[in-house]
C-alpha cells in the first residue's frame, strides 16, 4: 500500500502533457541523483575531516553538479530545458542525503 502511494506520489501518476510539473518522474531522479552526489562526496570529505565540514563541502559539489545540470540545459535547449524546480528538487535531494549521513554518523 505505502509503496503504490510513494509511487503515485513520485512518478506524477498517469502521463501529462509536456511542462513543467513539480511531480514527476524528472523530478525524482533529479532528487535521487543529488542525494547520491551528496552522500558519495560526504564520504569522501568525511575520511579526513569533521562533520561539519564534510557536509559543507558535500553540498558545494551537490550545488555545484545540480547548478551545472541546469547550465547545460538551458545552453542546449533543443534536449532540456532548464529550470528551478528542478533545481529545488536537486536541493531536497541533497538536503535528505545529509540527514541520512548526520543520522549514520551518530
Amino acid at each position: 500500500m505505502n509503496l503504490t502511494l510513494a509511487f503515485l506520489l513520485f512518478t506524477g501518476g498517469p502521463p501529462r502533457r509536456a511542462g513543467d510539473a513539480w511531480f514527476g518522474r524528472d523530478k525524482m531522479l533529479h532528487a535521487a541523483v543529488s542525494a547520491v552526489v551528496q552522500g558519495t562526496a560526504h564520504s569522501f570529505f568525511r575520511r579526513d575531516a569533521r562533520y561539519t565540514v564534510a557536509a559543507q563541502r558535500a553540498s558545494l559539489v551537490t550545488v555545484a553538479v545540480g547548478v551545472g545540470k541546469e547550465l547545460y540545459d538551458w545552453r542546449h535547449p533543443t534536449r532540456h530545458d532548464a529550470s528551478w524546480k528542478d533545481l529545488a528538487w536537486d536541493g531536497a535531494g541533497g538536503v535528505v542525503a545529509t540527514i541520512v549521513a548526520r543520522q549514520a554518523d551518530r
